[in-house]
């Protein structure tokens, strides 16, 4: 049985593969997820509602590449760049792609590029684009698993980005 288009939006299909559901990205270079930690040791999360879920997340500061209109082939690095001061208002720091893996093996073919920028500083007030409401939280290190916990009993779903992303670093806390 061929690959089968079943249904396609702005960024996704669906598609069936000889009885295989998933979902294929689309009209994109890439994904990334960012690691970013302030001069003085806080990490720097987003919080967003998120409709597929119905609940507000915790996340590290994410998105895509390649998905504004002539800039189809925006390099990883400059998305990664472009989205911690679009969400959160910081830039700078030292710059690191750490590596690339599966979102959800079985689920999608979209790979996320993993980034980490130390010693960022805030020189906006981030909050997203039009179409988001973004919380920004910037959390010590040394008190990050106690607020995590707080808010996923609050709640609050805690993406598993934040982990993978501060292994990748090699960041304990």
């Amino acid at each position: 049985m061929a690959k089968q288009v079943i249904a396609e939006g702005r960024f996704l299909r669906f598609v069936n593969d000889g009885g295989w559901e998933y979902v294929e990205r689309c009209r994109v270079s890439g994904v990334i997820a960012i690691v970013a930690i302030s001069r003085d040791q806080k990490i720097i999360l987003v919080e967003q509602y998120r409709p597929p879920i119905q609940a507000r997340t915790i996340e590290t500061p994410a998105g895509l590449a390649g998905d504004i209109a002539g800039q189809e082939h925006e390099k990883l690095i400059t998305a990664a760049e472009r989205e911690l001061d679009e969400e959160t208002g910081y830039r700078g720091g030292e710059w690191q792609e750490m590596g690339t893996s599966a979102s959800s093996a079985g689920l999608t073919t979209e790979m996320i590029t993993f980034f980490s920028a130390i010693n960022v500083e805030r020189h906006g007030t981030g909050g997203g684009d039009e179409s988001e409401n973004i919380v920004v939280h910037e959390i010590p290190l040394t008190e990050l698993r106690s607020w995590l916990a707080t808010k996923a009993a609050a709640g609050l779903i805690v993406d598993h980005k934040i982990y993978a992303g501060l292994s990748m670093a090699g960041i304990t806390f």
